[in-house]
């Protein structure tokens, strides 16, 4: 008897049988909230590898963002209704409820921003990646405006006068964004970079020296995979600053190539070589022809220019055109005895006047010699 009664002794306001009762009631409601939600996400889970839909994804995704101090928060409200509190506690459980309400709300909002910009971006990005450059920074943008607007509410959930504390934070803000200008510098150029759009995920570039395929555009940085497969990393405000060729952008080509043969050619087959090499450009697929000319008279060769136009962009593809056209100049040239030149030198030697070498040419006379260099 003196147990049962030791149960009904008062402490803070309530017997010992009410905090249990409101201990064992919060314990239940937690309880039942994570079976609940370990059942609901098991069973989305499953579901989801069966349906093309992202509703079930989404769901699962919520579930998983769902703090546990959210769900011991719910519980002490459930197990607070057992108790005889004052009003300035009662009030004061609510009001940290709500509080932690809307920060978990700020997370199931962001989660759910974060899922249907992802699932938007992995269909745009083969179809459009102008687009998908652009998910990133909408993300970002998303994100701090939904947390701004869920901690000022929490904030004036709390009694905190918000207007006073904007205004505050306005003249602070400018101290932080001097600090911090050169980060802000780079977020404002990424931004340039989305709306401008002078290149996009997939474009292949050359910034100075470097070049690469563009593999990802960052709020402060832009990733670059180069040709030899390591990754360049530039600053947003440095690249918007360099001057950048974008070859993805590119509709055709320009090719300009010579070739030289030797002074020897005669008139005749000089006059023929630009329309054989005509014939050989023209005979291409994605091709526009220009023109070709006997340009000049080289140091070791009469020189011919042609230029024509890829159709299509792809350096792969120009370099097997032109591969084509240098196999069919090489054997159209063998066939009419056309010889390409190649750099070559002719050295005059004169005789001395000494009678006495006896082979020595005649005053005045010479032979000429040639090497290659």
């Amino acid at each position: 008897m003196g147990g049962i009664a030791f149960l009904h002794n008062s402490f803070w306001g309530n017997s010992l049988i009410q905090w249990i009762s409101a201990a064992l009631v919060a314990v239940g409601a937690m309880l039942l909230f994570w079976a609940v939600g370990r059942l609901v996400l098991r069973r989305l889970e499953s579901l989801s590898s069966r349906t093309l839909t992202g509703v079930d994804d989404l769901v699962a995704e919520l579930f998983k963002k769902t703090k546990l101090v959210f769900v011991l928060l719910v519980g002490v409200w459930a197990g607070s209704h057992i108790l005889a509190l004052s009003a300035e506690v009662d009030h004061w459980i609510r009001e940290i409820l709500v509080v932690g309400l809307l920060l978990q709300g700020a997370l199931w909002t962001t989660g759910i921003l974060t899922h249907f910009i992802g699932r938007y971006h992995a269909r745009q990005l083969e179809a459009d990646p102008e687009t998908a450059t652009a998910m990133g920074a909408v993300s970002f943008l998303g994100k701090i405006t939904i947390w701004t607007i869920f901690l000022l509410l929490a904030l004036q959930n709390l009694g905190i006068n918000v207007t006073t504390l904007l205004a505050s934070l306005g003249i602070g803000g400018i101290a932080v964004a001097l600090a911090l200008q050169n980060v802000l510098g780079d977020l404002f150029a990424s931004l340039s970079i989305v709306l401008d759009k002078p290149f996009v995920v997939g474009d292949f570039i050359i910034v100075d020296d470097f070049m690469g395929t563009v593999e990802h555009v960052g709020l402060k940085t832009t990733r670059v995979r180069s040709l030899s497969g390591e990754q360049l990393v530039f600053s947003n405000s440095d690249l918007l600053k360099s001057r950048i060729r974008n070859y993805k952008r590119m509709r055709e080509r320009r090719i300009l190539f010579t070739v030289g043969v030797t002074y020897d050619t005669d008139e005749e087959t000089v006059a023929r070589i630009p329309a054989m090499i005509r014939e050989a450009v023209e005979a291409r697929d994605d091709t526009r022809f220009d023109r070709a000319h006997f340009k000049g008279f080289g140091d070791s060769a009469l020189t011919f220019e042609t230029v024509y136009y890829m159709l299509v962009p792809d350096y792969n593809t120009y370099m097997d055109v032109q591969q084509e056209i240098n196999l069919e100049l090489l054997g159209r040239f063998r066939e009419e005895g056309i010889d390409f030149a190649f750099p070559s030198r002719t050295v005059y030697l004169e005789t001395g006047s000494d009678a006495s070498d006896s082979n020595a040419a005649p005053a005045g006379q010479g032979f000429a010699g040639s090497s290659s260099d």
